[in-house]
């Protein structure tokens, strides 16, 4: 198999990452991306767009989004109001025919990459309402009368945050890929892509502490790799000294790594425990 995307200076994909992007290119199908939060599925879809010289489209979906949304809306509200200003406009609905993503890509002169980002937030039948449109790369306009076709098959890139399952009949029509949490030699990789030049001591110290904090028990939410990024940056600003994490104390700006108080307790009680068995 040809492979066309092997990664980015500022993304580093695994090996496993790279086979499943360019194997679902290969089969036309859309790739599924799972992960924890923070762990660059979005991004990916950027950098394989950066990478390839392709157009990104994104769709960010909500709670309140639908299938049709990404195809088009039906803008009744404009035509009425033009319809009491008298505006010739009103005469032709197409006028009042919104696109959405879907069709944007359907519409590109070159293949664009298209991003469905999040789509287990949406209701459980947004994935089974989008199930010819992903097949056939069409859908028709009732408005109109139109049937829209692709002009290229876009690279579609679908992220999960893995919140709800999704249908057994979309999950076919995917290339499934699950983004694991990166090992301390890839941690490290992607920190030297973000920070050229930073003080490695202060790598490997952050880097150990961070791994401690993420294999806590009990803990409620993970630091993700991004909020690796964010930390350090901040201790880089800093100039933090190397001994500010290795003590027992709590490493400094410790916010950006845990987000809600029981984490936060949770690591005060195991630092306080751990003094207490050293100085006993």
């Amino acid at each position: 198999m040809k492979q066309s995307f092997t990664g980015s200076e500022q993304y580093i994909a695994t090996p496993d990452l790279t086979v499943a992007v360019n194997a679902a290119i290969t089969l036309a199908r859309p790739l599924l991306i799972k992960g924890e939060p923070g762990t660059g599925k979005t991004m990916l879809a950027e950098q394989l767009a950066t990478t390839l010289g392709k157009q990104l489209i994104v769709w960010p979906i909500k709670s309140t989004t639908k299938a049709q949304h990404g195809l088009y809306e039906y803008d009744a509200v404009s035509r009425l109001r033009d319809s009491q200003l008298g505006s010739d406009r009103v005469h032709n609905i197409a006028n009042y025919i919104v696109k959405g993503k879907l069709w944007q890509a359907f519409d590109a002169d070159e293949a664009p990459v298209l991003l469905i980002d999040e789509i287990d937030k949406a209701d459980i039948e947004f994935p089974n309402d989008l199930l010819r449109e992903l097949d056939q790369m069409e859908f028709f306009v009732h408005e109109t009368q139109q049937l829209i076709k692709a002009r290229q098959r876009p690279i579609i890139v679908i992220t999960s945050n893995n919140e709800k399952e999704l249908p057994d009949a979309f999950l076919r029509r995917c290339f499934f890929h699950y983004i694991r949490f990166p090992d301390q030699e890839t941690l490290q990789r992607i920190v030297d892509a973000h920070f050229p030049g930073i003080k490695q001591t202060l790598v490997r110290n952050a880097l150990e502490t961070f791994l401690s904090i993420r294999t806590l028990p009990g803990l409620k939410k993970k630091p993700s790799t991004s909020e690796l990024l964010d930390w350090l940056r901040l201790l880089s600003a800093d100039n933090t000294p190397d001994s500010a994490l290795q003590n027992d104390n709590t490493p400094p700006f410790v916010g950006a790594l845990l987000k809600n108080e029981q984490d936060m307790s949770l690591l005060t009680r195991l630092l306080n425990a751990t003094k207490i068995r050293r100085n006993s």
